[in-house]
């Protein structure tokens, strides 16, 4: 018997309005194929509900998400919406609420999208970074003193516990397991004297039982360095929440498109929702010209279907996106073509 997936749609603010139903076009004819059922709720939480009703989502917003399997993000964000109100008043309540403590962010250099680095050719760039994506450097601990005085002090403090950590790692060091059984460990304990160097203990202790990794660590500036310099050797990279969220951005990057990016926010126990957004941002320069590309929520959108048990089906729509992409014939203009997001979506179904 075929089960049925509820997706919770959340097209969010901006592009995020556009991609989002091209990403379930594209789901819909992969699911026909694979005879996988997906039904839809679309919430309209946004920065644009913000500013009527003065709320990202509503308050029973978090218990009617969790009636869901996943959540499908666009993307979030306003002009005159501070970046603050709209994380904290949405994604990051969702991550937390729902444990989704893994961010998982696949970096691939597809032909067809040339790389700003010489050294980074299709074919020879695809690794994963794991991000811790609860604690970490992004608490809520803290706090400001004196505010408006000439001695006002800000306070932020990182959060690393043990608990947090070893799973992170743990993860990590599995899915390194699964694909060319390399891991790179993010580090700073030169500089960082308490939170790196217990991270750093952490890794040592999670490598004794997976005796299969090969594994290393880097600083966080050299290895920004590295992945400049020597993309290619990478598999799998784990780092906390800021290094592994600075990390990723740069490294969509050296892949030729922030655009094509896709991320996945994992609970792995399954006990709650886990969302899958594009990596990148509202775009309000851009909304509404139906130029969007939708490539970095089309592949969330497959992240989401391997993690809902359906690897084949995630593998076609990515075979989909580096075929279109091989033939340079339909993109859009951030990578240098003229198609618009209909014409791109239109293509990759056809590539189905």
């Amino acid at each position: 018997m075929t089960k049925t997936h509820r997706i919770a749609l959340i097209p969010g603010d901006g592009i995020g309005t556009e991609v989002v139903p091209a990403a379930r076009k594209v789901l819909d004819v992969v699911s026909e194929r694979h005879g996988i059922e997906l039904t839809y709720t679309e919430f309209d939480w946004s920065c644009e509900r913000y500013l009527r009703e003065g709320a990202m989502m509503p308050d029973d917003g978090m218990e009617r998400l969790r009636e869901h399997d996943a959540i499908l993000l666009g993307a979030v964000g306003y002009p005159g919406v501070p970046d603050h109100v709209s994380l904290w008043g949405l994604l990051i309540p969702i991550r937390r609420s729902f444990r989704q403590y893994v961010n998982l962010r696949p970096i691939r250099v597809f032909e067809g999208v040339p790389s700003p680095l010489r050294t980074a050719a299709a074919g020879e760039v695809d690794f994963v970074i794991v991000r811790e994506n609860v604690e970490g450097e992004y608490s809520q601990v803290g706090g400001r003193l004196y505010q408006g005085f000439p001695e006002e002090v800000a306070i932020q403090e990182a959060i690393f516990t043990r608990a947090g950590v070893t799973r992170i790692l743990d993860y990590a060091f599995d899915l390194a397991a699964r694909r060319g059984g390399r891991l790179t460990s993010a580090t700073k304990s030169n500089g960082i004297v308490h939170t790196m160097p217990f991270w750093d203990e952490l890794v040592a202790e999670r490598a004794i039982h997976h005796p299969g990794v090969t594994w290393d660590q880097e600083h966080i500036d050299a290895l920004a360095a590295k992945f400049v310099l020597q993309p290619g050797r990478f598999d799998v990279v784990v780092g906390s929440n800021l290094f592994g969220d600075i990390l990723s951005d740069l490294a969509a990057a050296i892949a030729g498109s922030i655009g094509i990016a896709p991320s996945a926010n994992l609970n792995p126990e399954r006990e709650f929702p886990s969302m899958f957004e594009p990596v990148h941002g509202s775009a309000p320069d851009i909304a509404g010209r139906g130029i969007a590309n939708p490539l970095g929520t089309v592949w969330s959108a497959a992240l989401m279907l391997d993690h809902l048990g359906h690897p084949r089906a995630a593998s076609d729509i990515t075979d989909a996106i580096a075929t279109v992409l091989a033939k340079g014939a339909t993109i859009t203009p951030d990578l240098g073509g003229s198609a618009t997001t209909d014409e791109l979506t239109e293509a990759l179904i056809q590539a189905l």
